[in-house]
């Protein structure tokens, strides 16, 4: 007979899919598409999964540390985007980042494809030469779900 486990805790993946099925069926689909190029390009990062009450957000750290993170992907009501921790410190010649926020800046998403554009892999790179910690050389990151405490409230529905 199979002993049950006393953690109740779901693993990170469950837990991180248990996010994104509370998504609206595109960007549950975006996101995920999203995520997969995101780890092709930082495999050795550690994925950091947020859940908030209007969206989903994974940031990409060399450690466990968010603070120390240099991209984030969000899935929002109003749309997918990926941040740039660096942002404001970045080169920008083409002008993608939007908001001029003193510790992050953001390309709205609309395919996993705008990932592999040379203008973006050049932003990419800045922030890995910018980051606070280096990315391990060897291995795989692994996903750190990361809980508040307190009731969450409904999320949103998209404005029509």
């Amino acid at each position: 007979m199979a002993v049950k486990s006393e953690n109740k805790t779901p693993a990170p993946e469950a837990q991180l899919k248990s996010f994104i099925d509370r998504l609206d069926a595109k960007n549950q689909k975006l996101f995920r598409s999203v995520r997969a190029a995101v780890r092709k390009r930082f495999p050795t990062a550690n994925e950091l999964a947020y859940d908030y009450s209007t969206h989903v957000v994974i940031s990409y750290s060399p450690t466990e540390h968010a603070i120390e993170a240099i991209v984030a992907i969000a899935a929002r009501d109003d749309g997918m985007r990926l941040y740039l921790l660096q942002g404001p410190k970045l080169p920008d010649p083409k002008k993608l980042l939007m908001v001029s926020g003193k510790e992050a800046r953001f390309l709205r998403v609309e395919s996993a494809r705008q990932l592999a554009h040379p203008d973006v892999e050049a932003l990419f790179a800045a922030a890995i030469d910018l980051a606070g910690a280096p990315l391990p050389t060897t291995g795989r990151g692994r996903l750190v779900v990361r809980t508040f405490a307190g009731k969450k409230g409904p999320r949103r529905k998209p404005a029509k």
